[in-house]
């Protein structure tokens, strides 16, 4: 009697645990589908306002893709193509302060 009480108790666990299995991995499929994306409003020194998105390892901005070339501290890089010294790539971007630096103009970036 024990013996059998010890089987239906494992099969039963063994279908709970399929049963698990099928409900989570659905779930699990469809988060890997998602791409995650921040988007921020930024204003130049002169009060235009500009769109960027960052999207897993590029920066949208100005109607362009720019790739991410590394960080430096707290500190992310991007360029059209990113140069051999990550620190001389064309833009600079700090998320904590929201500062986006070119080699021509500055913005605050607010997230969105």
């Amino acid at each position: 009697m024990i013996d059998q009480q010890k089987a239906l108790n494992k099969a039963m666990l063994i279908a709970m645990n399929k049963l698990l299995l099928l409900l989570i991995l659905p779930l699990g499929l469809l988060a890997c589908g998602r791409e995650t994306y921040t988007t921020w409003s930024c204003v130049d020194g002169s009060g235009s306002k500009s769109t960027m998105v960052l999207k897993k390892a590029q920066m949208q901005f100005q109607d362009r893709q720019y790739d991410y070339c590394g960080s430096l501290g707290p500190v992310s890089y991007f360029d059209l193509k990113c140069p051999t010294q990550t620190k001389d790539s064309s833009y600079s971007f700090t998320p904590e302060s929201g500062k986006l630096i070119s080699s021509t103009n500055g913005f605050q970036c607010n997230a969105l």
